[in-house]
């Protein structure tokens, strides 16, 4: 099926690529497939886990949009969107797809173009949810200067900008065994997330870690 060319930029961190084959829209990060629409199971699973309802969410990564547009459909009040990839934004601005085109108008967004390292090592707001989906997990980097999100400090300050129960909650393509050990180190409460997809005849599991915030008592 012929594709479709919806938007496409070059970056300091590589090409970016939007496009469209049928129905099916597709985002291709420096030169990896990043993500497409055809099943967005793990990236619900993902707003899912950020509690019930998720009220002040901040999210590492907008991709094609499917984890904010859940946050927003399960009745979060704010979700600040902190995305590496300028042009994603612009796109988004731009209403290139009809679910971006919705995120960015809804009132309840702030898309902001930034590393989500440096929002976590400089953010002073206390979040009910932080979200991160800025790559493929620690095993598969589709950007190496990504590593340091899955390292211990930065997860660290992740968790210190949490409210008391808020969930800090880690997207990855597969089970990353060091990322849970290294969780398991900063926080008692961690569960990991087995999300199973079904992709053109073949079958394979995502993974989630959620990590919940001590509650204080008095």
């Amino acid at each position: 099926m012929e594709s479709i060319t919806l938007g496409r930029a070059e970056t300091e961190h590589g090409e970016v690529v939007l496009r469209q084959r049928g129905e099916i829209i597709e985002l291709v990060v420096n030169g990896v497939f990043a993500m497409d629409s055809v099943d967005a199971t793990s990236e619900h699973a993902l707003a899912d886990a950020a509690g019930d309802p998720p009220r002040r969410v901040l999210v590492g990564g907008l991709g094609l949009g499917f984890t904010t547009a859940r946050l927003l459909d399960r009745g979060a009040t704010k979700v600040r969107v902190v995305e590496l990839a300028e042009p994603l934004i612009a796109w988004a601005q731009a209403g290139l797809t009809d679910q971006l085109r919705r995120i960015s108008a809804d009132p309840r967004v702030e898309l902001v173009v930034g590393d989500i390292a440096d929002e976590l090592s400089t953010g002073s707001p206390r979040w009910d949810a932080i979200l991160l989906d800025v790559d493929n997990g620690p095993s598969f980097l589709i950007h190496d200067h990504n590593q340091q999100v899955y390292a211990e400090p930065l997860l660290a300050r992740a968790l210190a900008l949490l409210n008391p129960g808020g969930a800090l909650v880690i997207w990855c393509e597969t089970a990353s065994p060091d990322l849970e050990v290294t969780l398991r180190r900063l926080a008692t409460d961690v569960a990991a997330i087995r999300v199973p997809v079904s992709r053109e005849g073949r079958e394979f599991e995502y993974a989630l870690y959620r990590v919940t915030a001590p509650i204080q008592r008095g």
